[in-house]
């Protein structure tokens, strides 16, 4: 990466994250003990706009919480603005509460809370589209409300700024959607789905690389501009019109998942804002996302850019 100090917005949801780490998970009716446990302001969209402030990027989130203050104080000590996290009324909080277990692997309930309150008249007005107009990157989370979304993409392609979209989809919302996204999610010049949410926008069945470029191919022509698809320990893959490249992934010691594809998408925006090609992006992403999983814990396992470039210079 270089260049200046540019922006990225990101649209994303606030929460407070709990995790436990345990032996291993405890069944229905039983109960485990924990060996440790973490309590911070997290959620997607925190973690991806504190990745992209981490990448040196000045960094603007929107999102909505009734614990306020106490998420634009985290966000403040990471130098994110907080002009557009809005307060709900008779909303609780988002909340997610996680159990990793000693083999690292995670299991997680969300309550989204007042994320589901936000409404297009929220990013409405002169403040928010000057704003949008000077942003080089708009990263928005596709776990909020369909509809919000979709005027958020509408607003950033109005002011000419790349959208990066994560669809962020459940399995229960792909059932509803009977498979399918809303058109505008099509229009994103670069789409972050993991490899299952991407086999579920595509209805595929096999889970392996081929299937994977297939997968791209088929939303390309759907209209995506790139898509970029999250292979976990099998690293990621670039789809665009120029054709698609398998990027491995990092050897590093695993410890935790929890936060390695908000830092992957974090970084891959603030990459993109200084105009990176996109695989060299999505290389700087991927050892972002890696890095995160050697640390338990969301937030505090997002590695500085220094980190970054150190793990880079380790390949051949």
């Amino acid at each position: 990466m270089a260049g200046g100090r540019p922006i990225v917005v990101v649209i994303g949801g606030v929460y407070v994250d709990m995790a436990v780490r345990c032996v291993d998970f405890p069944a229905t009716g039983q109960v485990a003990a924990g060996s440790s446990f973490s309590y911070t302001a997290a959620g997607a969209g925190s973690n991806q706009a504190i990745q992209a402030a981490l990448c040196g990027c000045q960094v603007y989130l929107v999102g909505k919480d009734i614990f306020g203050q106490m998420i634009k104080n985290n966000l403040a000590d990471f130098g994110v603005s907080s002009d557009f996290v809005f307060e709900a009324e008779a909303k609780n909080t988002g909340v997610s509460v996680s159990f990793v277990s000693s083999s690292g692997a995670n299991r997680t309930v969300i309550s989204e809370g007042a994320n589901r309150a936000l409404l297009r008249s929220d990013i409405k007005g002169e403040k928010f589209e000057k704003l949008l107009s000077h942003a080089n990157v708009c990263l928005i989370d596709g776990g909020l409300p369909s509809d919000f979304v979709s005027s958020a993409i509408r607003a950033a392609k109005l002011s000419k700024t790349k959208v990066i979209l994560d669809p962020a989809l459940s399995s229960e919302q792909f059932e509803n959607q009977s498979g399918k996204l809303p058109l505008d999610y099509y229009t994103a010049d670069i789409l972050v789905p993991n490899f299952v949410e991407a086999a579920e926008l595509t209805t595929a069945q096999s889970r392996n690389i081929h299937t994977a470029k297939l997968i791209g191919s088929d939303l390309i022509a759907r209209g995506v501009g790139c898509v970029v698809i999250k292979l976990g320990k099998r690293g990621a893959l670039v789809v665009d019109k120029q054709g698609t490249s398998h990027i491995p992934a990092f050897e590093v010691k695993f410890v935790d998942h929890a936060g390695c594809g908000d830092a992957f998408d974090g970084a891959l925006a603030a990459s993109c804002a200084v105009g990176d090609e996109i695989r060299k992006a999505v290389k700087f992403a991927s050892a972002a996302g890696a890095l995160a999983c050697t640390k338990f814990g969301a937030q505090e396992a997002l590695p500085k850019k220094e980190e970054i470039l150190e793990l880079l210079q380790e390949l051949p």
